[in-house]
């Protein structure tokens, strides 16, 4: 291929159908917080969490600590961090970013997990044209998922959020994930395409030198096409079955 001579894709919603079981578990998580929290807001009842619009523009791409401070914030929410030990709950946040974890874990327990149809093609022509890929997410749960689709063999690298945390990574919009993943690939974000459908991520492609930024809009969120080109995508796509085209174009 003439264009990027490796991909750095993002998980959720790009490569596993699970964004939007994680925007679900995300609304659970905090919408059962809001009668603990309306005691203690000053600005009137918080508002529930938008398992689209807010998902999109708060926690989707993020981690979980990112954005439960994210959602907290943008209701004037103040609550302690607490530690890395508080058991799900409403009062620190750690203690919600637990309690989503709960209920995501379990989610998955019951009702498991599938990539995209268009996935599988896209990665094995990939391949054969010899460009790199890898896979990385803000979840702690990307590694065994990709596993159990049966795609972790299809990547060259992946990176997690244990990963993350095991490396003191930053998290997204800081582009510090995809640049770890470029240089795990051995090539260079000038000439590394990025695949995202969160704008936190796509801005962390930009924020990294990436080219090109695609953003993939599935059409689950009427907004989503809009905000990924106005966070910075180079382009976006409804899918991936246009982008080895897309990549051997040499767009943009």
């Amino acid at each position: 291929m003439s264009g990027a001579g490796a991909v750095v894709f993002d998980t959720d919603g790009v490569l596993l159908a699970t964004a939007a079981r994680h925007a679900a578990a995300w609304k659970e998580a905090f919408d059962g917080c809001l009668a603990t929290w309306q005691r203690a807001a000053a600005a009137g009842p918080p508002r529930a969490f938008d398992a689209v619009r807010d998902y999109r523009d708060l926690v989707d791409g993020r981690s979980r600590l990112d954005g439960v401070r994210a959602f907290l914030a943008s209701r004037r929410i103040d609550l302690p961090p607490g530690t890395p030990q508080d058991a799900p709950g409403c009062a620190t946040v750690h203690a919600v970013a637990a309690r989503k974890e709960r209920i995501f874990s379990e989610a998955l327990r019951t009702q498991g997990v599938e990539a995209y149809d268009d996935v599988r093609p896209v990665l094995l022509r990939l391949r054969a044209a010899t460009v790199r890929c890898a896979a990385v997410s803000a979840s702690r749960h990307a590694r065994p998922l990709l596993e159990a689709t049966g795609l972790l063999n299809l990547f060259d690298a992946v990176l997690d959020g244990r990963d993350a945390a095991l490396l003191g990574l930053p998290g997204k919009p800081d582009p510090a994930l995809f640049l770890e993943a470029a240089d795990r690939l051995g090539a260079v974000p000038e000439r590394t395409a990025v695949v995202e459908d969160a704008p936190a991520g796509v801005e962390a492609g930009r924020a990294g030198g990436f080219r090109p930024v695609v953003g993939i809009d599935r059409g689950d969120d009427p907004g989503r096409g809009a905000a990924l080109l106005a966070h910075g995508a180079h382009l976006v796509l409804t899918g991936l079955a246009p982008l080895p085209a897309a990549l051997e174009d040499g767009r943009p």
